[in-house]
């Protein structure tokens, strides 16, 4: 049985000490949330995830979803009471407007407690997940009517919300699709198609399930161009805006997955359902685009999330079991042999994790910090900067969380021995749930392929330069700092690496697109390594003060060591990462087909 106790402390240093949460007071909903409620917020949020929603996480992998003769869905044992509680205590609504029945609470508040939640579940927890990106597509794209009949009740828990985008022959080139939408004439139009991979598609746990579809309506233009979004729920509401007649949409299968098996990934056959509109006509891209970055963020957070909760379960078998003795002599003279934890190779696979999960989480949270001033903020230039950092952001923070994630929750399988391939140990659980973040919400191929040949071009090059600035100014700031130095010259090693990286892309790439395709990867993760790079330095700036102030506790202490190791053994990846991008595509591309 596996174990989850919340990082809050961790996550309070950083919203307190790192990022200044309470300096953006004068944002809408950071002064109804002040330090003080922030630490109960957490604190509840902690309780809630430890107690009622971990306990289940073994029994959805076990029981699964079942589909039933009618069609319908269940859910594992507790999963329901555990979505109720979950409801009930208002945490789907803790950022949404209070116009539309939220709690307009910050979205970075919303960010720290959404760690929590799926570390202790990340099945159960995207059943409400995707209810938050169909949220935002309808607040952003919707009518007022549409905001008005669907959004309360979403928020309130008692409907939630799909996307459906993935069709059998039409993933990431969304150009295919073939789901047609006819108007009916009546302002509504009839869905028709099959949707597959749709998570939380149909089950037990809601009166309602609105489903956001991708469809074509006829005789619109071929490819992107002709895609349009429309808003279709499981049941028509009825004249008073409740459920009412089963619409054309059912659950054909469920999916057998490698893991998340407490959610239902189904596949959905649209019959002739009546559906609605949202956006413009032939916009459906640019409208499921406002749900796909939410969502790539939430799964870039899953990535954080399972490295975290399978770090801690790696921990606690390091200090228990016993098999050996140290390389430097008996640690437990008392004992037949060491707790493994003493041994280089296992502190290796934990101390890199640790590294990984701290500043992930921390990259995070700024970036939910820079979402909440971009939707918030009543200065243009400070909405225009961060909206940059979300977009340069979101593809790094959703392929290499989830790259890292998956990596780190092998690690801690390996920290276990031949009992993390057991299944009652729920480490191979960890492996099998981790594996999929890297593949849905766009494979991080595509994430890969999003920053470099979309981000770094975008509007002139601002946000990529601004970044280079941030870190740049920070170890220029620190550089005669002498605790810091040997942190901001390993910091500014990784820079050198990554510009000179992004100076290679426009020399190379424009000639030769697939010098683009075959670097993005490795640009990716270079990138990944320096924004992260950015978070330890700045964690151990402030812990260094507090060193020298005399009143650091552990936690600064360790921030110091961890940064230390961050720098020393995981930065100078970054050379790797150029030597791989000079090199070109030229031998990744030489084979002919059929040598393959």
């Amino acid at each position: 049985m596996t174990t989850y106790k919340a990082p809050v402390a961790d996550t309070l240093f950083l919203l307190n000490e790192v990022l200044g949460y309470e300096r953006h007071a004068n944002l809408p909903g950071f002064a109804d949330a002040p330090a003080d409620m922030l630490e109960a917020i957490l604190g509840e949020a902690a309780k809630l995830a430890e107690n009622v929603v971990h306990p289940l996480n073994r029994i959805g992998d076990v029981e699964g979803c079942v589909r039933n003769d009618d069609g319908s869905v269940t859910t594992p044992k507790g999963f329901k009471e555990a979505y109720d509680q979950y409801r009930e205590g208002g945490w789907m609504s803790l950022a949404i407007p209070a116009e539309f029945g939220g709690q307009g609470l910050p979205y970075t508040l919303h960010s720290a407690v959404g760690e929590f939640f799926s570390s202790a579940n990340m099945a159960l927890m995207m059943y409400p997940g995707l209810t938050q990106g169909a949220i935002a597509a309808i607040l952003e794209h919707g009518t007022d009517e549409q905001k008005q009949t669907f959004v309360p009740k979403m928020v309130e828990g008692v409907w939630t919300g799909t996307m459906n985008l993935t069709e059998p022959h039409c993933g990431t080139d969304l150009g295919l699709l073939r789901s047609k939408a006819v108007p009916a004439g009546d302002g509504s139009y009839r869905i028709s198609g099959q949707k597959i991979f749709i998570s939380a598609g149909e089950h037990d746990m809601s009166e309602n399930v609105i489903h956001l579809v991708l469809a074509r309506i006829e005789g619109a233009p071929e490819g992107v161009k002709g895609i349009s979004l429309f808003i279709v729920p499981k049941f028509v509401l009825d004249a008073d805006g409740n459920p009412g007649k089963r619409n054309g949409v059912s659950c054909g299968s469920i999916e057998e997955k490698m893991g998340i098996h407490g959610n239902a990934t189904c596949v959905m056959n649209y019959d002739d359902a009546q559906g609605w509109l949202i956006g413009e006509e032939n916009g459906g891209l640019k409208a499921m685009f406002v749900m796909m970055n939410e969502a790539r963020l939430g799964v870039g957070l899953q990535g954080l999330s399972i490295s975290e909760i399978a770090y801690q379960n790696a921990v606690a078998y390091a200090r228990e079991r016993i098999q050996g003795r140290s390389l430097s002599g008996p640690k437990a003279p008392d004992k037949k042999a060491d707790p493994i934890i003493v041994h280089p190779d296992i502190r290796r696979n934990l101390v890199n994790m640790r590294a990984i999960n701290e500043a992930g989480r921390a990259l995070v949270l700024w970036t939910a910090l820079q979402s909440d001033i971009a939707h918030r903020s009543d200065d243009a230039a400070a909405r225009q900067a961060a909206s940059d950092h979300l977009g340069l952001m979101t593809p790094v923070i959703k392929g290499v969380l989830t790259d890292k994630g998956f990596d780190n929750a092998v690690a801690a399988q390996q920290v276990f021995g031949g009992h993390g391939y057991i299944e009652e140990h729920g480490m191979s659980q960890f492996v099998r749930d981790a594996r999929i973040a890297m593949i849905y919400e766009g494979a991080n191929g595509i994430q890969a392929l999003d920053l470099v040949g979309r981000k770094l071009a975008q509007n002139g090059g601002r946000a990529v330069q601004a970044f280079f600035k941030e870190v740049g100014d920070f170890c220029e700031e620190n550089r005669a700092d002498e605790t810091m130095a040997p942190l901001t010259k390993a910091l500014k090693k990784g820079l050198n690496d990554l510009q000179a990286a992004t100076m290679w892309l426009m020399q190379n790439a424009m000639a030769k697109p697939d010098n683009a395709g075959a670097a993005s990867t490795d640009y990716l993760h270079l990138f990944g390594l320096v924004a992260l790079g950015l978070m330890w330095g700045r964690m151990a700036k402030v812990a260094q003060n507090r060193v020298a102030a005399g009143d650091a506790t552990a936690l600064h202490e360790a921030k110091l060591v961890t940064a230390r190791y961050y720098f020393e053994r995981v930065m100078p990846e970054s050379a790797a990462h150029l030597a791989r991008i000079s090199a070109g595509c030229d031998s990744m591309m030489a084979l002919a087909e059929d040598a393959f």
